[in-house]
């Protein structure tokens, strides 16, 4: 048996006892509050990790895809592979999430199985995994201000902002430089292309719900916008009216 399933095994174990330990101290939260906490904590460790790798340990993905895999990528898939395999089940058996993220969760598992299995192209995968966390933590504050009822507030606001800005700019613009990288490079096996393609596929379609959500909000906030201008403009109407009538 490779190493890196028995690895992977003991990352499951791990994210499940993060969890079960949540629900044990946090008992004043369902499960779902819970798994979200698992889930932040999931995505500021593999950000900082795979920035780490990226940015400082090397060697730098859009250069060098296909390479040979390193021990502190190996730790940043199996890490999440743990994870995903983890939240997957969760949101089987608790059915919270639609076709679209289950899909996503399939495609990021069998990626990171391909480049664990094929001991390459570990840069490249580490890479996407901090192109598709880095928004993660913004996703999570999201439902947890909409919890507690402070999501229609400026923190709301600007918390949907930077997660768009983040998502169109590194999961679309930089990650669609990433894929120009991995399909014209000689190195990276056919399989981990096409699945780079799927991925990329799949963020577009995330991308496009966005916009959609985004031009969604802006009506909304331009529609309450007019309508506070009206209070506003009418009660200064009738001020103005009764200072002419005591005159």
């Amino acid at each position: 048996m490779p190493l890196f399933i028995s690895e992977t095994i003991c990352s499951l174990i791990g994210w499940l006892f993060v969890y079960v330990l949540l629900c044990i101290l946090n008992t004043e939260r369902d499960n779902e509050w819970n798994c979200r906490l698992v889930t932040l904590l999931h995505g500021i460790l593999i950000v900082c990790l795979t920035a780490y790798i990226g940015f400082i340990a090397g060697p730098w993905p859009f250069t060098h895809p296909g390479t040979e895999n390193t021990s502190l990528q190996i730790l940043a898939l199996v890490l999440s592979l743990g994870y995903f395999l983890f939240d997957m089940a969760w949101c089987v058996f608790f059915r919270t999430e639609g076709l679209v993220m289950l899909a996503h969760h399939i495609i990021s598992i069998l990626g990171i199985l391909l480049a664990l299995e094929l001991g390459e192209s570990g840069v490249e995968t580490c890479g996407v995994l901090f192109g598709s966390e880095i928004t993660n933590p913004l996703l999570q504050a999201r439902w947890f201000l909409k919890r507690v009822g402070r999501y229609d507030s400026l923190a709301g606001d600007v918390v949907d902002l930077l997660f768009i800005v983040l998502f169109a700019s590194v999961r679309i613009g930089a990650g669609g430089r990433m894929l120009y990288c991995e399909l014209t490079s000689p190195k990276p096996s056919i399989v981990v292309k096409l699945g780079g393609v799927a991925f990329y596929m799949l963020s577009w379609i995330f991308m496009i719900d966005i916009a959609r959500f985004a031009c969604r909000k802006t009506r909304t906030k331009y529609s309450r916008w007019k309508e506070r201008s009206k209070l506003y403009d009418a009660d200064g109407h009738v001020v103005k009216v009764k200072q002419e009538k005591n005159m």
